[in-house]
């Protein structure tokens, strides 16, 4: 397992109706490039955002201390 960073591109609207856009960042764990995407897609699913997966790369981190 490996860790990724995967940047998402996502469409708010404010509370004025003013619709804005942000970059949130998020790290998944996955075997792969295309298993990371699928991961964060699967986590949008039934929200009803506006979003673009913008970026996925593998990072450095060896694992993650709880």
């Amino acid at each position: 397992m490996a860790y990724y960073i995967a940047t998402v591109k996502v469409q708010d609207e404010n509370e004025r109706g003013r619709v804005t856009n942000t970059n949130e960042t998020y790290c998944v764990e996955a075997e792969s490039v295309t298993e990371a995407e699928a991961k964060v897609v699967k986590d949008f699913e039934g929200d009803n955002t506006e979003y673009q997966v913008k970026e996925v790369k593998e990072t450095k981190i060896l694992k993650i201390l709880d």
